[in-house]
């Protein structure tokens, strides 16, 4: 049954937006997904009943478009985020501005339920400059809308993610999978579906309202134990060598020159790197999932299911044994 409220997802187009409008769907909300390129998203429609879930396009670096897209809205999601920087795509247009541009429009139409999802490790002291973007779009959402509440995630699994998917892929080809910093550092992942699971309780929860959760899954893997378990499961027999940060900041200056090209992402940038020197684990006390209720899928039980494709024969191929 379908509620009389309507929710705008900024960024509902991709890979967490879409377990997000999902989600809010499945409840039964209307969801209005704005985004840049709503033509190449027409696939979200059918994630509810007939026009349930609404597409509009919205440039959340022109105020007026951000404005018509909360119009009627009851709540807004904003997910709007980039791992690399390009051209007018960079991380203040898109994590602070941006995110400030939606807030303001939210808290002019008088929208108390916003949910901002940031990334662990935001911090206004961080060496990161994406670190730093976050915090500050973080900063701008509370002093626009003291009711929100931020969710920040660890990195985010699933079937089409950028981490377990650049590395299975890479395994095909290369020798050797890289260790920076001896691959010490830790991680938290969590599945994109249960991030989904948040945004939705965040909503329904008034305990929520200007809280801040950070969002792990169950298990704390080294850098080397997640390549280590991204090759088990693409049975690739590679070497995993360890190299100095300083090396990996000259690939990422590499790659990020290579991606002036058309339709070129660098595969690590420079920021990357500095991220990779701090553990993204959530912090001790802070909120988590079972503060909203929710029991997190691991990543045995979901990143397999997807990793398949990179071995050699794909789904039909027998793992070697141990």
């Amino acid at each position: 049954m379908l509620r009389d409220e309507l929710i705008t997802v900024f960024g509902g187009s991709g890979f967490v937006g879409r377990h997000v409008v999902r989600a809010l769907a499945k409840a039964g909300y209307r969801v209005r997904v704005a985004s840049r390129r709503p033509h190449l998203s027409q696939d979200l429609r059918v994630m509810g009943v007939v026009g349930q879930v609404q597409l509009v396009q919205a440039n959340i670096r022109v105020a007026s478009s951000v404005e018509r897209a909360v119009e009627g809205a009851s709540g807004v999601v904003n997910l709007v985020g980039v791992l690399a920087e390009g051209g007018r795509q960079n991380f203040s247009s898109l994590h602070a501005a941006g995110a400030e541009a939606i807030a303001k429009a939210a808290a002019a139409a008088g929208i108390e339920r916003v949910i901002q999802v940031s990334a662990i490790g935001a911090s206004a002291e961080s060496a990161s400059r994406y670190a730093q973007s976050k915090a500050a779009g973080e900063a701008a959402v509370m002093a626009a809308v003291p009711t929100a509440t931020v969710l920040r995630p660890s990195i985010i699994f699933g079937t089409d993610d950028g981490f377990f998917n650049m590395f299975g892929s890479m395994a095909r080809f290369a020798p050797a999978l890289p260790l920076f910093g001896g691959g010490s550092s830790r991680f938290q992942p969590v599945f994109a579906g249960d991030v989904a699971s948040a945004v939705l309780a965040a909503f329904e929860s008034n305990s929520a309202r200007g809280e801040t959760y950070e969002l792990g899954g169950p298990g704390i893997y080294s850098f080397k134990e997640l390549m280590q378990f991204i090759l088990d499961e693409t049975d690739r027999p590679r070497f995993l060598v360890p190299l100095p940060y300083s090396i990996g900041t000259v690939m990422g200056m590499v790659f990020e020159m290579l991606a002036i090209l058309p339709f070129v992402q660098p595969m690590l940038t420079r920021d990357q790197m500095i991220q990779l020197q701090s553990d993204n684990v959530v912090s001790d006390g802070a909120k988590g999932l079972a503060d909203l209720g929710i029991t997190p899928e691991t990543v045995e039980a979901i990143v397999p299911t997807y990793l398949g494709r990179y071995r050699r024969h794909g789904q039909f191929h027998e793992k070697s044994e141990a």
